[in-house]
């Protein structure tokens, strides 16, 4: 796919990820997971909102008028946006110091997904949870490396899921009322220098879009077949995570991650961190937002 995506933040994020649109605000939320930032993207007027969470921040949700949902280094919290004020709610991994929340998403019922990772040497500490509405908290998955991107069908039938720590894209039959999975299977495996595996979303026409972190791409693959239909190529190694969005969802948002880059790899790679665009020509689906 010969494009060329733009700059819309040039922030050199540590770990920029998370993206996803808001259609009540129309803007992007990201965050810098290692300097515990979250972001607001407007992109009508350019400007990139910040606040300081006070603790590393693994991903972002919409919620209410008055405040977003969060998976943070310490359990799952809410952040009220006058004030900055954030509360923990539900922290399953309260005795597991060395973890951490990264990626998660809302199920077509608004339970937010979310999973962990350990900080250092993440092989298999981390677990995959869904929060119900009511905050209560249940472990779907354990054993898991880096928890990443996670996305439903439309029919609801279907749940994609990435640990990226397995190189694979993986899927399970998804209940929608109880919110239960079964039939795992995997998708698409990869080649450790093509990358790993990391955020994703999905198009309206069902497919799967997975941001490659250390491969500098973003690639559109089938979702029954599991093959690479489009690769978008960008000006930085490690793209974390990718989300559509703008009014008609026809703009495809990417972060990207300059952590533990040297003085040298910066100059070289000076785009590491931004935060990139590009307008595909598909479009994707509506966020949805925690319903509690």
């Amino acid at each position: 796919m010969s494009i060329v995506p733009e700059v819309r933040v040039g922030l050199n994020a540590l770990v920029g990820e998370g993206p996803i649109w808001d259609s009540d605000k129309r803007v992007l939320w990201w965050i810098d997971v290692l300097s515990s930032e979250l972001y607001a993207f407007d992109p009508a007027n350019g400007s990139n909102r910040t606040w300081d969470t006070g603790r590393h921040v693994g991903t972002v949700v919409p919620w209410t008028e008055t405040h977003v949902l969060l998976a943070l280094q310490d359990g799952i919290g809410s952040l009220e946006l006058e004030t900055g004020q954030v509360t923990i709610h539900n922290d399953p991994e309260f005795l597991l110091l060395g973890n951490r929340f990264n990626d998660g998403k809302c199920d077509p019922a608004g339970r937010l997904w979310a999973g962990t990772m350990a900080y250092d040497n993440p092989t298999d500490q981390g677990s995959l949870y869904r929060v119900d509405t009511d905050f209560n908290v249940t472990k779907i998955l354990g054993g898991i490396g880096i928890s990443n991107g996670i996305v439903w069908s439309a029919d609801q039938a279907t749940m994609y899921y990435i640990d990226s720590m397995s190189y694979k894209v993986r899927t399970w039959n998804f209940d929608p009322n109880s919110g239960d999975i079964s039939g795992e299977q995997t998708l698409m495996e990869v080649e450790p220098d093509f990358g790993l595996p990391d955020g994703m979303t999905i198009d309206e026409e069902g497919h799967l879009w997975v941001a490659f972190y250390g491969g500098g791409k973003v690639c559109r693959v089938h979702a029954e077949s599991g093959a690479v239909l489009d690769t978008i190529d960008l000006p930085a190694r490690n793209i974390t995570a990718c989300a559509f969005g703008d009014d008609d969802l026809g703009t495809l948002y990417i972060t990207s991650a300059a952590q533990q880059m040297s003085d040298d790899e910066l100059a070289a790679a000076p785009m590491s961190g931004n935060l990139f665009s590009c307008r595909p020509g598909i479009k994707g689906v509506p966020a949805v937002r925690f319903g509690g």
